[in-house]
């Protein structure tokens, strides 16, 4: 016989929040099973009124004008009511009951509109505060539908009475949303506490009579507009993301191989679920305890939220296409758990690449190649004329980019792309933060990614960043590299670590020294020949500057005249130095030499009066040791290496003299 557990009576409808002693599914739970009250079985077939939400969702379509009648006048009421509140001054004060009309309406429409709602409601930037806590309630607090149907669906849906699967259920939800609702249980046979989602009745029928409006609608929408997107095919593809969320089983699978990819991420929790025991309308998987993360100014926990992130939509490609706040929770020993797997995405190969490259051209302000970035990602057509988008793009981001990549935001640069799992946790953090960025967190994954990636599309872009009409542009790879160290989740460590300068050489070294960072290597070496034999050539300089001038007359082969290549690579060679030695550069810059100190003398000492002395370099001598083995021979071999490249260069630029 089942044990109906009683917990506190949901909020009403039009509540906004969830009190912190409200037991509920994965959010602020402060009660056990077993202190709930028990009640006999006889509560399993009470009956409750079934809400407007499930008697729009559960009738089957009459007639199409029916419906559209139905939602053009509740929608054109709401409309009116807000047009007549301004043209009687009167909008302000009515804009938070106008904001609580507008939720019961969707609610009313059924499930499409409320996952419209939900897609939005997390965007505190965008949405007024009024909405936004109105919207927000969408989330998890739906009106639920009758217990007897729910309860005669899981029997009916997993072939036994219930009372043989749960030795205890709770006698009402915890969580009523949009396409069903959840109670919390506890198996039978293991004694596991679990939580069991039920699909609601009709909810396919309602969901695809709207499907089918707005997809007639979009197609007005773009005619009328004259839209080079096709708006038919966003509505399909967001349909069938829909309609696959509606099969639990494919949930349940979703949810497997989140947690095989996920869940073994520092402070990341994904939940057990139990697929043998799971139909196309019954979910039932692990119990998480928590709050809501919106609920809570946890930092901390977006940044394990972006490095999620990062790992979903640039390592596997396999994301979180429906993270609205009600599925991220923080749990009571301070980890972030996902939750909800119904809506998940592919993040295809060349998509990513599109992303990293308009991260990195943004960043660093190279706007023409993030208008051919936005092409990529589908955010602009081909045909679009390119110096106006790349006018377009600088004014919009070139102010924000100037004060750093904090200011920033992922909602502007992803645009339409439909990736919403970043911004939401951006959205979630501009809560209690307004001025964060959710890129300024990501960036140094970015940075990572591109560095240690294999994908020949971003080596050619890394190329193409570092490297402006043949000459190299050591600050780009500075920032990366140092962006790419602070790529952790131990914060206080990186911060500690910054001013470290045997740490900073030994992860500077480590990595130019691995597989992963062959191609930095071989720009090290390459700028280090360079810089070597410019650095021949003004030594000789400075040397034959002395008896030159007891002579009377020039004598061309003791002056090697050094080029504006030749003074860049001088200070490119004392900026590797200074790099892999892990000091921060003084910022004073060798200054330009002008053409009289280039064909005659030029004061080499200002290059090593500015190299760090002995006693700052011992500490780095030390890391070496440090080094694994393979790493070592590695280091030991990049003289030889260094040296055939500069004898290459000193060879060409002979031949150029002399017989050229």
């Amino acid at each position: 016989m089942p044990l109906l557990l009683r917990p506190p009576s949901p909020l009403p409808p039009s509540s906004t929040h969830f009190p912190a002693t409200t037991p509920k599914l994965n959010f602020n739970l402060s009660q056990k099973l077993n202190n709930f009250p028990q009640h006999r079985p006889t509560s399993l077939s009470a009956s409750r009124n079934v809400d407007l939400f499930t008697q729009n969702s559960g009738r089957k379509p009459l007639i199409l004008g029916r419906r559209l009648f139905q939602i053009g006048t509740t929608l054109g009421k709401w409309f009116g009511i807000r047009y007549i509140d301004g043209v009687m001054e009167r909008a302000d004060t009515m804009f938070k009951v106008r904001a609580a009309e507008l939720r019961k309406i969707l609610v009313e429409l059924g499930p499409a509109y409320v996952k419209i709602a939900q897609a939005i409601s997390s965007r505190s930037d965008l949405i007024p505060p009024s909405y936004l806590e109105e919207l927000s309630v969408l989330q998890d607090s739906i009106t639920p539908f009758s217990n007897k149907v729910a309860f005669s669906l899981i029997e009916e849906e997993l072939g036994m009475p219930i009372d043989e699967i749960f030795s205890e259920i709770s006698s009402e939800p915890v969580a009523a949303a949009s396409l069903g609702q959840v109670y919390q249980a506890r198996l039978r046979a293991s004694g596991q506490v679990i939580a069991v989602k039920v699909q609601r009745p009709g909810v396919k029928a309602a969901i695809a009579l709207d499907i089918f409006i707005l997809r007639f609608v979009a197609g007005i929408i773009r005619r009328a507009g004259k839209f080079n997107t096709d708006l038919q095919a966003v509505v399909d593809e967001w349909a069938s993301s829909l309609f696959r969320e509606m099969d639990y089983r494919k949930e349940a699978n979703n949810g497997l191989k989140f947690r095989e990819l996920y869940g073994g991420l520092p402070d990341v929790v994904v939940p057990q679920m139990y697929i043998d025991k799971t139909t196309q309308k019954v979910l039932i998987m692990e119990w998480i305890e928590g709050q809501k993360l919106a609920e809570v100014k946890d930092l901390y926990l977006v940044e394990v939220g972006v490095y999620c992130s990062f790992n979903q939509l640039l390592e596997y490609g396999f994301y979180h296409a429906d993270p609205h706040p009600g599925n991220l929770l923080r749990t009571y020993d301070g980890k972030l758990a996902y939750l909800d797997f119904g809506m998940m995405g592919d993040f295809k190969e060349e998509l990513c690449d599109g992303f990293i490259e308009a991260c990195l051209h943004l960043v660093n302000r190279d706007f023409e190649a993030l208008a051919r970035d936005f092409v990529t990602l589908g955010l602009l057509p081909p045909t679009s004329e390119r110096d106006a988008v790349t006018k377009a793009l600088t004014g919009v981001f070139q102010n924000a980019v100037s004060r750093g990549i904090r200011n920033i935001s992922f909602g502007d640069l992803l645009g339409d792309l439909g990736i919403t799992i970043l911004a939401v946790l951006e959205g979630i953090a501009i809560s209690f933060d307004p001025n964060y960025k959710v890129l300024g967190s990501t960036y140094p994954w970015i940075a990572k990614k591109v560095l240690m990636g294999s994908s020949p599309k971003l080596k050619s872009s890394l190329q193409s960043l570092l490297y402006k009409d043949g000459v190299f542009n050591i600050e780009r790879l500075e920032s990366l590299l140092n962006e790419m160290r602070r790529a952790r989740l131990d914060k206080t460590q990186v911060k500690k670590d910054e001013f470290d300068k045997k740490i900073a050489a030994r992860d500077i070294l480590s990595f130019t020294l691995a597989e992963q960072g062959s191609f930095v290597r071989e720009i090290f070496l390459e700028e280090t020949a360079k810089g070597l034999d410019a650095l021949g050539i003004a030594t000789i300089n400075s040397i034959a500057s002395g008896p030159a001038a007891y002579l009377p007359f020039p004598v061309p082969i003791l002056s090697f005249p050094l080029t504006d290549e030749d003074v860049i690579n001088l200070r490119n060679f004392r900026r590797i130095v200074l790099l892999v030695s892990g000091l921060q550069d003084s910022g004073v810059e060798i200054e330009k030499i002008n053409e009289n100190q280039r064909s005659s003398t030029m004061d080499i000492y200002q290059l090593f009066y500015r190299l760090p002395p002995t006693q700052d370099i011992q500490p780095v001598l030390a890391v070496v040791n440090e080094l694994p083995s393979e790493q070592q021979q590695q280091l030991y071999s990049l003289p030889s290496e260094v040296l055939a490249r500069f004898l290459s260069r000193v060879a060409a630029r002979t031949v150029r003299r002399f017989l050229l």
